[in-house]
């Protein structure tokens, strides 16, 4: 039987205004660009705050999810994080 690798955030870093830098549990670093995303599919009320660069900054590692969180509850899945952004240039 073979176990699928589930990726968990271990370290945060954010880069302004919308960039992450990210390190998951099997060591790989990604640097992503969550600029594009927050004009598109991150949408709704939990995300509109993060437009805003100063609060976006204020993210943090949910140790418990294994993500990114932020002060109102926002959080983006790991393996979305892992997978499906656009990494910063």
């Amino acid at each position: 039987m073979q176990i699928d690798f589930i990726p968990q955030v271990t370290a945060v870093n954010v880069i302004p205004p919308f960039g992450l830098e990210l390190v998951f549990n099997d060591h790989t670093t990604r640097r992503i660009n969550l600029g594009p995303a927050l004009q598109t599919t991150l949408h709704g009320p939990i995300f509109a705050p993060l437009r805003d660069p100063a609060f976006f900054a204020q993210a943090k590692l949910d140790v418990e999810g294994g993500t990114v969180a932020w002060p109102n509850g926002a959080d983006i899945a790991p393996e979305a994080l892992y997978e499906d952004f656009d990494l910063l240039t």
